[in-house]
């Protein structure tokens, strides 16, 4: 009698535990809310509102953080407001998703350049290449800003006094 106890037990804690799963809904199938902060907040970065934009895509991840497009928009806000470590941080986020979203890879290759890290942005070039050819928007972009190298580093580099000379 002891055992069918326990293994009435053990089917109830399986019950419990498995019906959040079964609830859940696939990643094709974003929330609605989640989509409309979204397509709101890339209008707002296409405005110049990046405040704005940041806060409204934020509203997106948090209405469904499976929301990969909203992550992405999130990392072109970082790169207009000068975070590449955000940036990269964020298109992290969605390579965790899915790690062949092809902006997702842009973005972070575009944030790796202002950085430096052009080595780094090279490997997800060739990833791009590998998944779209050299005909997709993506590789086309992320290869101009390769070979334009870092806008801001180049700005920001402070000129050295010239020495005197005796």
């Amino acid at each position: 009698m002891r055992v069918s106890h326990h293994l009435l037990y053990a089917a109830a804690a399986m019950t419990v535990f498995a019906a959040p799963v079964s609830g859940q809904r696939p990643d094709n199938q974003l929330n609605p809310q989640s989509v409309a902060f979204l397509t709101q907040g890339q209008q707002l970065l296409s405005a110049g509102k990046f405040d704005e934009a940041s806060d409204t895509l934020e509203a997106a991840l948090a209405a469904d953080p499976r929301n990969r497009a909203a992550f992405v928009s999130l990392a072109r806000v970082a790169q207009k407001q000068k975070l590449f470590g955000k940036s990269i941080r964020l298109t992290n986020k969605a390579l965790a998703l899915e790690p062949t979203d092809l902006d997702a890879l842009e973005v972070q290759g575009e944030a790796m350049v202002e950085l430096g890290a052009k080595a780094r942005a090279q490997a997800n070039l060739a990833k791009l290449q590998k998944l779209c050819g050299n005909s997709c928007k993506q590789v086309t972009a992320l290869s101009s800003a390769i070979n334009r190298g870092p806008t801001i580093a180049a700005a920001t580099t402070p000129k050295l006094p010239t020495p005197k000379s005796n």
